[in-house]
């Protein structure tokens, strides 16, 4: 389907379903399988200025930004997809996963660090896609550097604030006890006080890193959260606001919304036009805000038809 500025619809994408995964426990088996192989430089990097970083497969560059407390083995089937054909570059944002910590998090730097990483990478213009918070960093970037992006794809969020939603998570994780962890099943007991879903724990749990043997201290901890948990609480207010209002992106925007997800909803459409005037919206059936794992095949067919500017059904 084809559309004209202005004039992003909802409707549903009919692609042949992939079996449906036991989401989020199958996402953390996921992160866990990936995360050793996915850090080019070792398991266990020095914090520095730059975006921690997969590079894979050549061609035209792909940018692929994940959510709030995770990282970017998140992205891993989308970027085995996509390597294919294209140079895909993973990044985990500040904060998370083996990046740098930092205690500002907002949109503008975030989207300041994922600019400074394309100069240092020589990428005068790339395509992102970015999933919930990696979807609001990549539209921060379009509208505050409109000719570094050459089109964007935004998973299941919308360019609006949020009302708090992962109040229990961060008063679980701050509450976990790291100097009585031994395993993570220790730290899954002390969690499931917080958090009552096992697959959003062992999601979350993905961000708990042994110390290494040379770090840790006569009776310290063992388990540490590579994430930067102190900050992500502090700034969380921003990163449940809309991105930062820049000129109107007039490129190429594919928003995907998974169908029984309330990220993306019909009030939101006037805010999306407004931004984002030449915005596509799909609907693909049966997920949920996690659409790029539940239906990995559909969702990346859509996303290849957008990129290659093929036309739709």
């Amino acid at each position: 389907m084809t559309f004209k500025p202005g004039s992003a619809r909802f409707f549903y994408a009919k692609k042949r379903p992939s079996s449906r995964l036991p989401l989020l426990t199958e996402l953390a088996v996921l992160m866990y399988s990936h995360r050793y192989i996915a850090n080019l430089n070792g398991d266990s990097l020095p914090m520095s200025a730059t975006l921690n970083h997969r590079i894979t497969g050549e061609g035209a560059p792909l940018i692929l930004l994940h959510g709030l407390f995770g990282a970017q083995e998140n992205l891993g089937a989308i970027a085995r997809q996509f390597q294919k054909e294209r140079q895909v570059h993973a990044l985990d944002l500040r904060n998370h996963g083996s990046s740098f910590h930092a205690d500002t998090m907002d949109y503008p730097s975030m989207a300041g660090d994922v600019l400074a990483y394309m100069d240092e990478q020589g990428l005068d213009k790339a395509s992102l896609l970015g999933h919930s918070m990696g979807g609001k960093v990549a539209m921060q970037v379009a509208l505050q550097a409109p000719e570094r992006v050459e089109k964007l794809i935004v998973a299941d969020i919308a360019p609006i604030s949020y009302k708090p939603g992962h109040d229990a998570i961060l008063e679980g994780m701050k509450q976990v006890d790291l100097t009585c962890v031994r395993s993570r099943r220790d730290a899954d007991k002390q969690l499931a006080e917080f958090v009552e879903i096992p697959g959003v724990r062992q999601f979350l749990l993905m961000n708990l890193e042994r110390i290494p043997q040379e770090e840790q201290t006569q009776g310290g901890p063992v388990y540490r959260w590579r994430l930067n948990l102190k900050t992500i609480d502090a700034c969380y207010d921003n990163l449940a606001a809309a991105p930062e209002e820049g000129a109107p992106y007039a490129g190429p925007v594919l928003f995907l919304k998974g169908e029984e997800s309330a990220y993306i909803q019909q009030k939101h459409q006037p805010e999306i036009d407004r931004l984002f005037p030449a915005a596509q919206l799909q609907v693909i059936e049966g997920t949920g805000h996690w659409l790029h794992a539940e239906k990995t095949d559909t969702f990346v067919a859509l996303c290849h038809t957008f990129l290659n500017g093929e036309a739709g059904d």
